[in-house]
């Protein structure tokens, strides 16, 4: 299992210092991937994958509907993690910190 956050900062929006319009569109895309679980979060998106290439396509697809909102430059900040000694999900990751506080 590959997990990754994607955070996309499209530059020179139209709607002031707002991003939502953007995110919601790059986050519409990618939803649509088939194998790709994405979940939203205040900071990024997190998604999961077995594939590297699904990965790296979600990237892209965001990026390409970002763009197509007229959008002229795109910051992206990109995590990936490919653990290769157990299969480990997104969900498990953060039960795993949450089962070691107390």
């Amino acid at each position: 299992m590959i997990t990754a956050e994607i955070s996309l900062v499209p530059v020179g929006s139209r709607s002031g210092t707002s991003m939502s319009k953007e995110i919601a569109l790059a986050f519409d895309a990618i939803s649509g991937i088939k194998d790709l679980r994405a979940t939203l979060t205040p900071l990024g998106t997190q998604i999961q994958s077995n594939s590297m290439v699904d990965i790296l396509n979600a990237i892209n697809i965001a990026h390409e509907a970002v763009k197509s909102s007229g959008i002229k430059r795109i910051i992206s900040i990109v995590h990936i993690d490919e653990r290769l000694d157990k299969e480990q999900n997104l969900d498990q990751k953060v039960d795993s910190v949450i089962n070691k506080l107390k």
